[in-house]
């Protein structure tokens, strides 16, 4: 895995994504059941366009997803002291194969990476009550896996004042296989729309 020691969003970090699979988009690409997803062109043709242009596009943040950013340093912090660890923070990181790269909140010891979600109170709640991973990070999540390689990845919701829900996810093969196959495929389109418009 290459990892990029850049702020995440700053120039650097966008200009290093650019025309990248990136694992917080995976659900663009892939369904939790290993199909191709319906969304799978729009992000196509986005990566394009990024290639194209040499940089990557900044897109809407809501309050919602801004609030969460302002939130994330707070969430590791706690994660830190709850769980006893040093959360290294990275830029991007990107697989070997530079089929797929992710932007973790955090590597912990070299051996295991941090997601940290700072979501309104009622989905926090929510999250809490299930106990379990929320299905729509599960893409994410082994994104994040299959790029840099680990077993386990920790995953944090966080609400200012309330429990946090901090679960730790194991690496799902079989559906990294499926998701190793369709990046390959996505890839070799991906270059050859590229090729074609250049």
């Amino acid at each position: 895995m290459k990892i990029y020691n850049c702020d995440q969003m700053s120039d650097e970090w966008f200009s290093v994504k650019a025309g990248i699979p990136s694992a917080g988009s995976l659900d663009r690409i892939i369904t939790t059941k290993g199909e191709p997803s319906k969304q799978r062109d729009e992000y196509l043709n986005q990566l394009v366009g990024e290639k194209l242009l040499g940089s990557k596009q900044q897109t809407y943040q809501s309050p919602a997803m801004e609030r969460g950013v302002e939130l994330e340093n707070e969430a590791r912090c706690l994660y830190s002291f709850h769980e006893g660890v040093d959360v290294q923070q990275v830029g991007f990181c990107v697989h070997d194969n530079g089929l797929l790269g992710c932007s973790p909140d955090g590597i912990v010891a070299g051996m295991s990476g941090f997601e940290a979600k700072c979501p309104l109170i009622h989905t926090h709640i929510g999250y809490l009550r299930a106990g379990k991973l929320p299905t729509k990070y599960f893409q994410q999540v082994q994104g994040s896996l299959y790029v840099t390689g680990f077993v386990t990845w920790d995953f944090m919701s966080y609400f200012p004042g309330i429990k946090p829900l901090i679960i730790t996810i194991h690496r799902e093969d079989a559906f990294i296989r499926k998701l190793h196959d369709e990046l390959v495929v996505f890839n070799h389109e991906l270059k050859e729309i590229v090729e074609k418009l250049s």
